[in-house]
């Protein structure tokens, strides 16, 4: 959760430091700040102890203290200073500043230091640190300069919880804003589960399904049999074994053995040890009876150690400092407890699921300590609490099965999760139907970590009716936004998507288009409920033969909302005049009006309309520039762009200017040369060597266009170096990190390239065309011509072409 926002623009002079009251970790040592930050150099974030002052520096501080420096040296470098002193000084690792806002977050946990950008915590991780003598004390945080302004905006300072993923649900967003107004209704959920655990069962009657009889007053002490059977050796068995009776034991002896398995720590008089250290080694509680034993023997080796009455602490020795998920942390064998679940021991509860008859066999305490709902399930006196069997309906017996797993082990396994539209989305929503938070926060870590273009739509189409899984809903609309090209031309389920969601997606600020066209057919497909991919020109001629009431159904009052977050007037002028002409005008006022409006905008021009802040009016921010292909060896496409400095100056090599990068899979050499890829002269020799790569031969060469830029690439030319090496079977390929890459074009026995120095160009087809990329490749599949080196690859030039951003 969001402890303390800070939504106002803060300006920090150089050598200045702000430090607000509210920006402060909840726990020393531990916490995350997340803000925006627009600077030519010198993000500066301090983290001390105390607060300092507004002429603090860290250069001058003689107390313990880190310091982030993002975009040191000018903006070459991220540097970490501990005390002072550079402890890191890296470059090339993405982060550095800018003059538009950019979001960081920055997380401090026990000396380990994580920084990453985007406004999510947690997700796009660049570069994390370890301080071999952690400062756990550090607590404020200040927003510091060097030698010039810099501008925070938007800091929020957050907790750190069990696997960071309580953030993840309600980390700051401006798009949705309940958090401001039910911050403490969270904050009551949160803790009601953080303190719920095998503790709140410990000596419960509920759930129990077996007692001790304790002491000469023979005390009745709950216990439940498959805790205690899987931290020891208790042998129950028949009905007789529901009872143990403990005549010779003191009921505070058995409270500390009890307390002890069922929250991994106790106290117990040091009069008592001995006691308990009979009664572990009795039930065969290892832990136990080896911590007791050497309290023991250090007893007799120091008289005074102990005070007879004073308290002992027995702590199991895999507990840890934060809350750790069942069975973790306890003295419990998860092989036991696993065993128990496969062969059916003291399970008391059969599970059924509508369609699939008995699933499972399990234990009531085990599904009610992960749940909430199970235990109210099982203790609120209706028919479940009293019956053996459960039945569930419109549950996934696929996905149950990995809920349960997870109960019974307290691990989530990805790798048993492969599909992102189907099961894990399944689970999520069980997980959610059932309270098991942590295996919710799992799911929803794997969605962020797998979410795809290709799986948006599915995804969005359900999670809107889950309110604990905002982020994923945010995320996703994001990644339809800034890939609606692809989302809205591969696949026609976006139609699928309710109103809103749509209507968030036009809006949205990332939202990212090659045409405004697209954007208008997107519109006129979801509110036509279209079965297929069409463009306006079909829809226009389907209103010749039907009333625009009837071809809309009951999505047509939609038309009124939806049609306006089109920017028409981003459309050609010519486009314009035919829409004003179309059917869709004639029948439909809105739109007609739109058109009319657009149409006068381009011919009055801007200052006619400067008073009308209208966002109609307005170009997308996130719009990619149109670098078309038009001829061989043109000067239209992306390298040239780049040695232009995009359009600012007279061209330079971009390999040389470090706008591009170019790599070979062989070692720079005379005749493999990065910077002749991207020339404009002719080179007679120029290739790429082999390599062995999964075990076979191939040879490629590799553009990286830049961190801060991608293409959709839509054409790419070749040309052939001076020998007659000619290549036959090649993949142009795309990639957004240049390791896991996706084929661009396939070519097969291809006979283009069939001349020295010759050019050669292809386009690319298909929905991949719509995906943005960072890296692409030439890579050879299969040998040359050249029977002498048939694995180089010989080109002396490499151009892409598409909507560059």
């Amino acid at each position: 959760m969001i402890e303390k926002k800070q939504k106002k623009f803060l300006t920090v002079a150089p050598f200045e430091c702000a430090w607000l009251d509210d920006l402060r970790f909840r726990e020393a040592g531990r916490g995350c700040v997340a803000f925006d930050a627009f600077a030519h150099n010198d993000v500066t974030i301090v983290f001390r102890e105390h607060v300092g002052s507004q002429q603090y520096h860290y250069k001058r501080d003689n107390n313990p203290h880190y310091t982030v420096i993002i975009g040191s040296h000018k903006n070459k470098r991220l540097k970490i200073e501990v005390d002072g002193k550079t402890v890191v000084d890296v470059t090339g690792i993405g982060l550095c500043c800018s003059s538009t806002f950019q979001s960081y977050w920055i997380s401090v946990c026990d000396g380990l230091i994580s920084i990453g950008k985007g406004r999510y915590p947690f997700q796009n991780l660049c570069f994390q640190w370890l301080d071999s003598k952690p400062n756990c004390t550090v607590q404020y945080v200040g927003l510091s300069s060097w030698d010039k302004h810099v501008g925070y905006r938007n800091v929020s300072v957050l907790p750190l919880t069990q696997s960071h993923m309580s953030l993840w649900r309600h980390v700051e967003s401006d798009e949705y804003d309940r958090f401001d107004d039910g911050e403490e209704e969270l904050e009551i959920d949160i803790g009601d589960y953080e303190k719920w655990g095998l503790e709140n069962f410990l000596e419960s009657w509920e759930l129990s399904d077996m007692f001790f009889i304790v002491g000469k007053e023979e005390r009745a002490v709950p216990a439940h049999k498959v805790i205690l059977a899987a931290s020891g050796n208790f042998e129950f068995g028949s009905t007789r074994n529901d009872i143990v009776h403990l005549s010779n034991i003191d009921y505070e002896v058995l409270h500390a053995f009890l307390q002890y398995i069922y929250t991994g720590h106790t106290q117990i008089p040091e009069s008592h040890i001995s006691s308990l250290r009979d009664l572990s080694l009795q039930f065969e509680v290892i832990s136990l009876t080896k911590q007791s034993e050497e309290i023991i023997e250090r007893s007799k080796f120091n008289k005074k150690m102990f005070n007879s009455g004073n308290g002992v602490e027995l702590t199991h020795p895999n507990t840890r400092r934060c809350t750790a998920a069942f069975p973790n942390g306890l003295p419990i064998t998860v092989e036991r407890l696993k065993q128990f679940h496969l062969d059916g021991r003291y399970c008391d509860v059969d599970i059924c699921i509508e369609g699939h008859g008995l699933v499972a066999r399990a234990h009531k305490i085990v599904l009610g300590l992960w749940s909430i709902p199970f235990t109210k399930m099982f203790t609120n006196g209706m028919s479940e609490s009293v019956s053996p069997t459960i039945c569930l309906k419109d549950v996934s017996f696929d996905a149950f099965r990995v809920m349960l797993e997870f109960m019974y082990n307290g691990e989530f396994s990805k790798g048993d999760i492969l599909d992102i539209g189907t099961l894990l989305l399944q689970l999520l929503l069980l997980a959610d139907q059932f309270g098991v938070t942590l295996l919710h926060q799992e799911c929803c870590k794997t969605f962020l970590e797998r979410l795809s273009e290709d799986s948006v739509c599915p995804i969005l189409q359900v999670i809107p009716s889950v309110p604990s899984c905002k982020l994923i809903e945010e995320t996703c609309k994001r990644k339809f936004s800034m890939h609606f090209d692809y989302c809205t031309t591969a696949s026609i389920d976006f139609v699928m998507l309710d109103e809103e969601t749509f209507g968030n997606i036009l809006q949205h600020p990332d939202l990212t288009v090659t045409s405004e066209e697209r954007v208008l057919n997107a519109v006129l497909l979801w509110c036509l409920q279209a079965q297929e991919l069409c463009g306006w020109e079909s829809i226009d001629e389907m209103l010749q033969n039907s009333a625009p009431v009837l071809l809309f159904r009951e999505r047509f009052e939609s038309l009124n909302v939806q049609l306006p977050h089109v920017r028409f007037s981003l459309l050609p002028c010519s486009l314009l005049k035919r829409l004003e002409r179309s059917n869709l005008s004639r029948h439909i006022p809105t739109f007609d009006y739109l058109v009319k409006e657009a149409i006068a905008f381009l011919e009055l021009g801007h200052n006619a309309f400067v008073k009308d802040p209208n966002v109609r009016f307005r170009h997308r921010q996130s719009s990619f520039k149109e670098l078309q292909y038009i001829c061989d060896g043109d000067s239209n496409g992306v390298l040239y762009f780049a040695g232009t400095s995009y359009g600012k100056h007279q061209w330079v090599n971009p390999v040389l200017s470090k706008k591009v990068t170019v790599t070979a899979s062989s070692p720079i050499s005379r005749f493999t040369d990065p910077k002749v890829l991207a020339s404009r002269n002719y080179q007679g020799t120029s290739f790429a060597g082999p390599r062995m790569e999964d075990g076979r031969n191939t040879s490629w060469w590799m553009i990286d266009i830049g961190s801060d830029h991608q293409l959709m690439c839509n054409y790419y030319t070749l040309r052939q170096d001076g020998s007659r090496a000619f290549m036959r079977s090649w993949d142009f390929q795309g990639s957004l990190d240049g390791k896991n890459w996706s084929n661009l074009r396939i070519h097969k026995n291809d006979e283009t390239l069939c001349k020295p120095g010759q050019f050669a160009s292809w386009p690319i087809n298909g929905p991949n065309a719509l995906l943005p990329f960072r890296f692409f490749r030439v890579i050879l599949t299969a040998p040359t011509t050249d029977d002498t080196n048939p694995w180089n690859c010989c080109i002396c030039f490499l151009e892409l072409y598409g909507y560059f951003h």
